[in-house]
């Protein structure tokens, strides 16, 4: 059993709580807002804390969920690092990349798990999706192209998302880190080729679209990715191409469509490719099957998780975007 406390009472802080196992327990719930955490703990029977110093200070608790406003992350992520507390982290993980090689520096250090909430990667279709690649089901990667959007609601402007001084920046930073680390999980290492973000619609002082082109060390695998708040309806589709075939991963966690994965094997003949397509349907269990890696991490189990390095890399290639666009008007 492992003894758990959160930080944020928001969306991700709640989702977070349920996903807990059956032999975890919350301990405590700190927020700015004492009525939200107070709502989020009741159904554990939780305390409420002051603060999120004094929770990070509460001996009886192990493990640190910290589902924030991303200005705050580092700080509560470096006070529970210290304090030998094992820590998610919501992604991005910070503001820019100096906020996570800090905390990736910290935590080697301090020999705590460190884990990035990148619940992306625990959805079925992609995990099926990387154990086909792994079994070489669509031979060698060629290359990737992802599209993930949603349009944003009214005052979404005036959200703490839409103020570089919380967020460190817009929809590249938001949803584009998701395309790169999945890129990253399935692909190896890339970096950026062409970036570029714009502000189109929202009258926000951050981009509400974001254009990246990377390319791998090598140079023998590429991805065309493209993050947007001016989608207008939810999209979600991510496409991994090989020298035998195709994978398509469509829709994600409900209100980005129906979950499917979509396969398009190339004939000896070329042609039409055979298609085959499955459909996931079931209650999403990604920040379920996430925590479970993270509890597996931690009992040494060496199971692969989203890191802070992993993180960095990702929040390093949205920064190098963010560089070129404004260095290219």
């Amino acid at each position: 059993m492992y003894r758990v406390g959160i930080i944020g009472a928001g969306l991700i802080g709640s989702k977070r709580a349920a996903a807990l196992r059956s032999g975890d327990r919350l301990i405590a719930v700190a927020d700015l807002s004492k009525d939200k955490a107070k709502h989020l703990a009741e159904p554990y029977q939780a305390e409420v804390e002051d603060s999120w110093e004094s929770l990070i200070k509460r001996k009886d608790i192990d493990i640190v969920v910290i589902a924030t406003s991303n200005n705050a992350i580092p700080l509560c992520a470096i006070d529970a690092i210290k304090n030998h507390k094992h820590i998610l982290i919501e992604k991005p993980g910070g503001r820019n990349p100096e906020d996570l090689k800090k905390l990736w520096q910290l935590s080697k250090e301090a020999h705590t798990v460190a884990k990035v909430g990148f619940n992306h990667r625990f959805h079925p279709a992609m995990l099926k999706a990387k154990r086909l690649i792994e079994e070489g089901a669509i031979g060698e990667l060629m290359y990737f192209r992802g599209r993930y959007g949603h349009g944003g609601r009214i005052g979404y402007d005036k959200e703490w998302r839409a103020d570089p001084r919380v967020s460190g920046g817009g929809e590249l930073l938001d949803q584009g880190v998701h395309l790169i680390d999945l890129c990253r999980w399935m692909g190896g290492e890339f970096s950026l080729e062409v970036g570029r973000v714009h502000t189109f619609y929202w009258d926000m002082p951050v981009e509400d679209n974001g254009f990246l082109l990377l390319k791998s060390p090598d140079k023998k695998r590429y991805a065309h990715l493209h993050a947007s708040c001016t989608e207008w309806k939810n999209i979600f589709d991510f496409e991994v191409f090989g020298k035998k075939g195709k994978l398509q991963i469509w829709g994600i966690g409900g209100s980005y469509g129906t979950e499917e994965l979509r396969r398009y094997q190339v004939k000896p003949e070329m042609g039409v490719p055979e298609f085959s397509f499955e459909t996931f349907t079931e209650q999403d269990r990604s920040w379920h099957l996430e925590w479970e890696a993270l509890i597996d991490a931690i009992d040494g189990k060496n199971t692969p998780i989203a890191t802070l390095e992993d993180a960095y890399h990702a929040m390093k290639i949205v920064y190098q975007a963010y560089e070129q666009s404004k260095n290219n008007g």
